[in-house]
């Protein structure tokens, strides 16, 4: 086991305790400003979202567990590189039940339903088995990035997180879209699928009441998940001009709202030319009363 907050288990003799009451082991200074550094869209914060941000980021340290897949050490500079992009959909937002506290460290509720992450070298090879219409069973691989289980740990390759950086130009994050996914899945039933509609704060952009609020969300959601799946769609078909995006976000609503959300957090300004409709509706949930 190496030394370094990466390498410590989660301090369950302070697990009972408040956040706030806490003591982590301190992210040394020059290891986040490395971080930063490495990472334009970290380095781009204001003095006090930084702030904040390394806060998130030394208790989601201490909660989280890492595993190192086929011999891959987990060292802090890994370690810290996931939390920081981790913990950046956070970053002002409150907690799941949207306590008035004031507790900024509540916001880590989003993610206290699993502790385990796993990080492999490489992208991974995921057995899939599918039943048509017809009730035949077809059997396939996937190679994936990443993957987030409802209630279980989530899969990174660290490929994939290395090239965060240059992969903010394109509007890509592997590492927010698997926890945006987590975040997506909060309040669902145990089986059921994630819908690209986390759960929404009271008075969610002015609404009075949670069905008013989720009306809100679809009525923008829904037009422009059915507007970018025609740009994929024609871009395929007929050589259309390709959509910035992955197509991949065109899979189902809950794939359209985490890639999305991965261009809106590390390249705001492309994501507010292309999808301008999105722009206040994410600001709402992500960035209430700013």
């Amino acid at each position: 086991m190496i030394p370094g907050f990466a390498a410590r288990l989660p301090q369950f003799a302070q697990a009972w305790l408040p956040r706030r009451w806490r003591t982590p082991t301190p992210i040394p200074l020059p290891l986040w400003r490395k971080t930063l550094t490495q990472h334009r869209f970290l380095h781009s914060l204001s003095a006090s979202e930084q702030a904040r941000l390394r806060q998130l980021c030394t208790h989601f340290l201490a909660e989280k567990e890492f595993h190192g897949a086929h011999e891959l050490v987990i060292t802090d500079a890994i370690a810290l590189a996931i939390a920081a992009q981790a913990c950046l959909p956070l970053l002002h937002l409150g907690g799941v039940r949207h306590s008035p506290d004031g507790d900024a460290l509540r916001a880590l509720d989003w993610y206290e339903d699993f502790v385990g992450i796993v990080v492999q070298p490489g992208a991974a090879v995921a057995q899939r088995e599918v039943t048509d219409g017809a009730g035949v069973v077809h059997r396939y691989r996937e190679v994936l990035a990443g993957e987030a289980m409802d209630r279980g740990p989530i899969m990174l390759s660290w490929e994939a997180v290395a090239q965060a950086d240059g992969s903010a130009e394109t509007g890509h994050n592997v590492v927010i879209h698997e926890f945006v996914h987590k975040m997506d899945m909060r309040g669902i039933e145990l089986g059921q699928h994630p819908a690209g509609a986390p759960p929404l704060p009271p008075g969610f952009l002015g609404t009075r009441s949670e069905a008013e609020a989720r009306a809100r969300w679809q009525a923008v959601m829904k037009p422009s998940f059915e507007s970018f799946c025609e740009a994929v769609s024609l871009a395929e078909r007929f050589g259309g001009e390709a959509p910035w995006l992955d197509p991949y976000a065109a899979t189902n609503p809950a794939e359209f709202f985490a890639v999305t959300c991965e261009a809106y957090f590390v390249n705001r300004e492309r994501f507010a030319t292309e999808f301008p409709a999105l722009m206040p509706l994410y600001d709402g949930f992500f960035r209430p009363g700013r």
